[in-house]
């Protein structure tokens, strides 16, 4: 599928804006804000708008989305505009899409389309690109009429398929249809793989959070500010595609791995959360879920209900969710409106760009996360001087004392670091025998207090 790629001439595509505005509109996104959105996705394809329509309808026309009249006297527009590509806001139809490029001489392009465009430049893993190339398929297959429509006639001759002949456009519906095919077996190995990786992370016990929020909203920013991850972040809209995970290190010493996923955006194709399951997965699966507000954004409420709309499609609507919001630099006097702490009193504020507030969140995550980690007491022996930094370097240590022989301490600990210091445990789960002083020793457990 082409899209927004700059012309010979080296010079970004002009593109012209369309939308509709229906009378009956009454949520929270006005027309222009939609359209505004949409020339952001244009700049993040690499176009630059040169114009814009709006057309108000009762209902969207079946033929040509916005009227044939008006489609014509945009139509003049552009070609006074030179424009190369008109971008309509809402998904088109097969005939819709058809009849419009006959009028605009031009290539026409929906939201759809824009976004699909902008995964295929920004994907690069393997699973990112057959994900995006599945979700392209899916949505051209339907619409290869008006690409194949000059190659109507059969092709005769022995052993063709379809009887007399098969045409050109069965032949291409079929070359998509196979390969949509490859490709879903592909992904179906990638997920596969994905559920061995979090079988080896349940093994070790890693808890999972996943960032979630609209796209722009400073996930990738985030991420790098906790774990320096050095994930590109740049503002603009699908910056990053590909999902990105790194282990990030609580003040409680709880080491927890930290998931970046594609942002969400109103009017997400549904095609693409279809092929991104695989991706999705992580959010279904992850253990906390943490949804990055741009709270500077003016539609920033509507922008959480865009999110929850996705989450609840991919059913994941019921996972613990810490609110985060982010940006407030850009804010007045950096604090958050008041009514939104109203909505959400356990919410966070913090902006990833200045460090502000992250020391708050990260005591979050450690109290949402905290049932993970079990309270024992240790008992070292002075000799195992590496031991003892090693339960400082990973545990939460809450009480300390030294003894002749032995250096003991009540320490929280994750599950994968019990195993580690089992030998030393002297008080929790799975207590193991020791010595008045606490040193490990056969036979019976000894219940050992504290003077």
């Amino acid at each position: 599928m082409n899209g927004l790629l700059e012309t010979q001439n080296r010079r970004p595509e002009r593109v012209f804006l369309v939308a509709a505005e229906l009378k009956s509109h009454g949520n929270g996104w006005q027309t222009r804000d939609s359209l505004e959105e949409l020339a952001q996705l244009v700049a993040s394809a690499g176009g630059r708008v040169v114009g814009e329509g709006v057309q108000k309808v009762d209902s969207l026309h079946p033929a040509t989305f916005i009227g044939r009249g008006k489609a014509e006297a945009f139509a003049a527009q552009c070609r006074q505009q030179q424009v190369d590509t008109v971008v309509f806001d809402d998904e088109l139809t097969p005939a819709q899409h058809r009849n419009l490029e006959k009028i605009f001489q031009c290539r026409v392009l929906d939201r759809t389309a824009l976004i699909l465009d902008i995964f295929a430049q920004r994907a690069r893993t393997r699973e990112g690109k057959l994900q995006v190339e599945l979700a392209q398929l899916q949505h051209l297959l339907p619409r290869l009429t008006r690409a194949w429509g000059h190659l109507s006639r059969q092709r005769g001759g022995i052993g063709v398929r379809g009887g007399e002949g098969e045409s050109q456009l069965e032949m291409d519906r079929r070359r998509v249809q196979d390969r949509i095919a490859r490709i879903e077996r592909e992904l179906e190995e990638v997920r596969r793989q994905r559920t061995l990786q979090r079988v080896a992370r349940k093994r070790h016990q890693y808890p999972l959070a996943s960032l979630v929020g609209y796209t722009n909203a400073g996930k990738s920013t985030l991420l790098n500010a906790l774990t320096g991850a050095g994930v590109l972040a740049e503002d603009k809209l699908f910056a990053t595609l590909d999902p990105t995970t790194r282990r990030l290190q609580l003040p409680t010493r709880q080491e927890v791995l930290l998931s970046d996923t594609v942002g969400f955006i109103r009017k997400l194709p549904h095609q693409l959360v279809e092929a991104f399951k695989a991706t999705l997965e992580e959010v279904t699966e992850a253990d906390l879920l943490l949804h990055v507000v741009d709270i500077s954004h003016p539609l920033a409420e509507e922008q959480m209900a865009a999110v929850d709309t996705v989450l609840k499609e991919i059913h994941a609507d019921q996972k613990p969710t810490l609110v985060v919001f982010n940006k407030v630099d850009r804010l007045p006097r950096q604090e958050v409106p008041a009514r939104f702490f109203e909505r959400h009193p356990h919410a966070v504020s913090v902006s990833a760009l200045t460090g502000q507030g992250l020391s708050t969140l990260l005591e979050e995550i450690a109290r949402h996360l905290r049932p993970a980690r079990q309270l024992v007491r240790v008992a070292i022996p002075h000799e195992r001087a590496d031991l003892i930094a090693r339960l400082h370097s990973v545990g939460q240590i809450v009480e300390r004392r030294y003894y002749p022989r032995t250096a003991r301490f009540k320490v929280h600990l994750s599950p994968q670091h019990l195993q580690e210091f089992a030998p030393y445990i002297v008080e929790g789960p799975e207590t193991p025998p020791s010595d008045a002083e606490g040193l490990p020793r056969r036979g019976s457990p000894v219940a050992l207090s504290e003077r």
